[in-house]
């Protein structure tokens, strides 16, 4: 089904995985809505579930990243001075404020198979809003960093949004509602950068406070923000499109079980036993029950068939052996190197590129620095999405998971070329610094989108722990090209940290790139 213009708020067609089989077109249209996904995006319809569930999402998030990077806007001058921070001490704060959400990301996968994406995000945001709230408090340096550390926590909000988005919309749809619900989350780095500061120009200029008091009460905005935001997502939107966490076992067999009646009464007595294969996306897989089982019914074998594929799309309840086996594959581990370096350099720049304008720039000053720096975190909105919608395409007319994974190493080692170009001409012409960081962020954050476009194919039954331990691959990315930066050059010298990433993300992708998209044998995902 092609795109087109309507599609953005009219309500979806349904694609559910156990309504695709061949078998079933023969007996009748089966109207059961258990496990449906949606073939389109419905973005500008917040009325239609899935619209609904696609815009809490991308905006659950989107707050998220505003709180989490609400400080480095503010941190070049204001906050610097008024704690009086040397730099080191602002990067320090910077590394930890990255670690809180790499443990975060890491323990929201297995909430997000155990509880459910909906409750782990609204969880993520109402534990990080405390701290938010609390960010007028902090007097000294350790205060700054324990604080920011525990801000962090909305970090881990990444991880339940493309959990979230993954379990409402089918695969050929899922790269571009996961790269658009991430992108226009992410564009609040970019946002916040733009809000904080003219939030505190107003305190100053127009209600009479110092700059002592007006930055800490800028943090009570975000705080609102968040927890109205967590709040709404709990009152209006379901967990899965058949309703409980809970119960999405219990849907998929009864839905299943209805199933039983047409094979009963059609399928036996009518003698169309011979269907051979059950539609699964952008792939036909072959159904073998009956070779498997040579002694079974062809009504029973096509009924096992049922039930292997909704398996396909089941997430399963967490165990340490099917983590294990999930973890401990090449596919799981492309994921993460590749966000390491796409999603560590974001982070990393996001942290100091206002400074680095600043230093660059003087004339600037921190308004004017900062608002340059936004730019590359609002050019998420487009450049994420065109990541995810790139990676949808080239699977569609490819029909191979291959497409996606070449796609995602070429725009990896582009942004490495780019970070390189940067790194060694330190531009001091505006012209040239915001067209190569432009550049940049077109490979960076594009990278970004195409590969949770290939996330939710990678052991689509523990797609929560694949989702978190590929975040946490980017947060810990993010720490460490922030290290590289802290401890192998002066605190201010960004052109080596820039050439030095881009050095280790060409290397990281090329040393993947020979990898197999999904484990060897794998039945669903394809």
């Amino acid at each position: 089904m092609g795109f087109t213009i309507a599609s953005l708020w009219q309500a979806p067609a349904i694609n559910p995985i156990n309504r695709k089989s061949n078998v079933l077109a023969q007996y009748g249209p089966v109207n059961d809505p258990t496990i449906e996904k949606a073939k389109s995006i419905p973005v500008l319809n917040p009325f239609n579930v899935y619209g609904r569930v696609f815009f809490f999402s991308w905006w659950g998030f989107f707050v998220a990243f505003c709180s989490w990077y609400s400080f480095p806007p503010l941190l070049t001058e204001t906050i610097k001075k008024d704690l009086n921070l040397s730099q080191a001490e602002v990067a320090n704060s910077n590394i930890l404020a990255l670690a809180a959400a790499l443990i975060v990301r890491l323990v929201a996968g297995f909430a997000c198979d155990r509880y459910g994406a909906r409750w782990t995000f609204a969880a993520i945001l109402l534990l990080g809003a405390i701290p938010t709230a609390l960010a007028g408090t902090v007097k000294t340096h350790n205060g700054l960093v324990v604080l920011r550390f525990f801000v962090g926590i909305l970090g881990g909000s990444f991880i339940p949004c493309q959990v979230w988005t993954t379990g409402f919309f089918d695969k050929s749809v899922v790269g571009t509602a996961n790269a658009m619900a991430a992108g226009l989350g992410n564009a609040g780095s970019g946002v916040t950068y733009f809000l904080m500061p003219a939030i505190f120009d107003s305190l100053v200029q127009r209600q009479g406070l110092t700059e002592h008091k007006a930055w800490r009460v800028a943090f009570l905005v975000p705080f609102i923000l968040i927890t109205v935001t967590a709040i709404g997502m709990i009152l209006t939107c379901p967990d899965t499109p058949t309703g409980k966490w809970s119960s999405r076992n219990r849907d998929v067999q009864r839905h299943l079980d209805m199933r039983d009646t047409f094979f009963s009464t059609n399928t036996v007595g009518n003698g169309q036993g011979n269907a051979s294969s059950i539609d699964s996306g952008n792939d036909t897989v072959e159904l073998n029950s009956t070779k498997r089982h040579g002694h079974f019914t062809d009504a029973q074998a096509q009924e096992d068939d049922l039930l292997t594929a909704a398996s396909w799309e089941l997430v399963e309840k967490p165990t340490v052996k099917g983590s294990l086996e999930a973890l401990c594959t090449l596919p799981t581990l492309t994921l993460m190197v590749v966000y390491f370096c796409s999603f560590g350099t974001e982070l990393c720049i996001n942290s100091v590129l206002g400074a680095y304008y600043a230093g660059n720039f003087p004339s600037l000053g921190q308004t004017g620095s900062g608002s340059w720096a936004a730019m590359f975190g609002l050019l998420n909105a487009v450049f994420r999405p065109a990541g995810g919608l790139l990676g949808d395409l080239v699977y569609r007319y490819t029909k191979s998971l291959w497409g996606k994974k070449i796609l995602l190493h070429s725009l990896g080692v582009l942004l490495g070329v780019f970070m390189i170009l940067v790194g060694v001409n330190d531009p001091r012409s505006k012209s040239m610094m915001f067209g190569l960081m432009t550049g940049m962020a077109f490979f960076d954050e594009a990278s970004n989108g195409a590969c949770f476009a290939l996330v939710p194919h990678v052991r689509p039954t523990s797609n929560g722990l694949i989702t978190g331990v590929t975040g946490a691959a980017g947060n810990l990315g993010g720490i460490m090209f922030l290290l590289i930066g802290r401890y192998t050059s002066d605190a201010a010298d960004h052109p080596k940290v820039f050439w030095l990433i881009g050095i280790i993300t060409i290397a990281g992708n090329l040393l993947v790139a020979w990898i197999r998209p999904i484990p060897k044998g794998q039945l669903g995902g394809r």
